[in-house]
């Protein structure tokens, strides 16, 4: 992949830029590259910025689905750069290295429980077709109320435009993480 809008090296930026990059470490106080290239374009990283931490932290769905819609998506859109960054994620909420793996392959693959292989599918018809059939939504509005079907529908769409961005910029893949889907 080459990089086409590298990030922002260390004190470059503008102040806002740099006020929305701070206290967004990594550990070791490094910021992602995620932030330090969206930070390019302050007034649209904030804006997205905020949507983000919505679904990533306020989001009504139990953290292990919300990863497993992240993680479905990332893998969907070919976004190595979000695969890598919520494998991590992915584990601290709930999911097994088993599960992470399969959520590469989808709904068929094996050892899906029904609410998981119906969560997979609705995903991949959001996704693929932009709007959900009467049998995923119903699917989802049983076990869900209306707060978190809306949160899992702007996920999918949240992340795959991230992917759009991340795959057509040309991030790359923070230092210690692995990408593949």
């Amino acid at each position: 992949m080459t990089t086409r809008i590298p990030p922002l090296a260390e004190g470059e930026g503008d102040e806002q830029a740099r006020r929305l990059l701070d206290g967004l470490g990594m550990g070791g106080g490094r910021v992602a590259n995620i932030f330090t290239t969206f930070a390019r374009h302050p007034r649209l990283f904030r804006r997205w910025l905020g949507l983000g931490q919505h679904l990533l932290r306020e989001s009504t769905l139990p953290a292990r689905e919300r990863e497993i819609v992240i993680l479905r998506t990332a893998a969907l859109s070919g976004s190595s750069y979000e695969w890598a960054q919520h494998v991590i994620i992915g584990r601290r909420a709930g999911l097994t290295d088993e599960e992470i793996n399969r959520i590469a392959e989808g709904p068929d693959a094996m050892d899906w429980g029904n609410a998981d292989r119906d969560l997979l599918r609705a995903i991949g018809e959001l996704h693929g077709g932009h709007e959900l059939s009467e049998t995923a939504w119903t699917s989802l509005a049983t076990r869900w109320d209306t707060q978190q079907v809306m949160d899992f529908t702007m996920t999918v769409g949240f992340y795959t435009m991230t992917a759009m961005a991340l795959n057509t910029f040309g991030v790359e893949i923070d230092p210690g993480l692995e990408g593949a889907s």
